[in-house]
């Protein structure tokens, strides 16, 4: 008999972790030595570092600043966004393409809801690999690839993933909508055909995401649907946010287009209830 199935060697052996720090885990409280100059430190909201297979959500205020680093070049962070106050307004992957006529994730471009309103902004973007087309694996893209798909298995899954970050908030299967999904992208050719663009890539690469709404974010770290290796690859995925002021009316994203200027506008509108 194994001496954790005592009681109180169970609980003597738990109490004894307490001060272990292992990468993939939240920092409680939020410390993070990187954050840029003019932020304080009284400002960080979160700071965790997500494991391979691994998944998280928050609530984040409208101006909140969200980074995602890819700290070892091969993570790949799928997003779902909801509407904090009303989750049934999700991000729309389709009118995020439409509107902007534009397909392809970079600086400056919106994440937009399906009432047409900004959930969220891309500041700033050093990696340039994402993709609005192809959404996440399944339990059933897993178990046809590498043998195994379920959540519990060794290979999890990004639909589950997500399924999993939004259940913390009251939220079901039927909401996990389709996604976005970051450092990790696709390119689509003149003939249709869909390239991935995998990597793996340089450490370090860089997304800064403002909320211009208050939301929901749920984020899955699990290998993108059309990666072509044969095994189950991905490495850890650093999340940092922090407080930040909301778009001014002067703000070079928000007036970088006619679409954009009216969807802040849509946005604005529905804070001034």
């Amino acid at each position: 008999m194994s001496g954790t199935a005592d009681p109180k060697a169970a609980r003597d052996h738990a109490r004894a972790q307490g001060g272990t720090r292992v990468e993939a885990m939240p920092t409680l409280p939020p410390v993070a030595g990187d954050l840029p100059e003019g932020v304080a430190a009284d400002d960080l909201l979160w700071e965790e570092t997500l494991a391979p297979g691994g998944y998280a959500s928050r609530r984040i205020a409208r101006g909140t600043r969200l980074r995602l680093i890819d700290t070892a070049g091969d993570a790949c962070a799928s997003l779902n966004i909801f509407n904090a106050e009303l989750p049934t307004e999700r991000l729309n992957v389709a009118d995020t393409v439409k509107v902007q006529w534009n397909a392809y994730l970079s600086p400056g471009k919106l994440l937009l809801s399906d009432m047409g309103r900004v959930m969220a902004s891309i500041l700033a973007d050093d990696a340039g690999t994402h993709d609005t087309f192809c959404g996440v694996s399944n339990a059933a893209s897993n178990l046809r690839k590498y043998g195994e798909g379920r959540n519990s298995g060794a290979y999890p899954n990004g639909r589950d993933r997500l399924i999993l970050g939004a259940a913390k908030h009251g939220l079901t299967r039927r909401d996990v909508h389709p996604c976005v999904t970051l450092f990790k992208g696709v390119r689509i050719e003149t003939d249709g055909a869909i390239t991935p663009v995998i990597g793996p890539f340089a450490p370090g690469r860089q997304v800064l995401l403002r909320a211009e709404m208050d939301v929901i974010v749920v984020i899955a770290n699990c290998p993108h649907v059309m990666d072509p290796r044969e095994d189950w690859r991905s490495t850890p995925l650093r999340v940092t946010a922090w407080r930040g002021p909301i778009t001014a009316e002067q703000d070079p994203v928000r007036n970088a287009t006619p679409e954009a200027s009216r969807a802040f506008l849509n946005t604005e509108d529905y804070y001034r209830r």
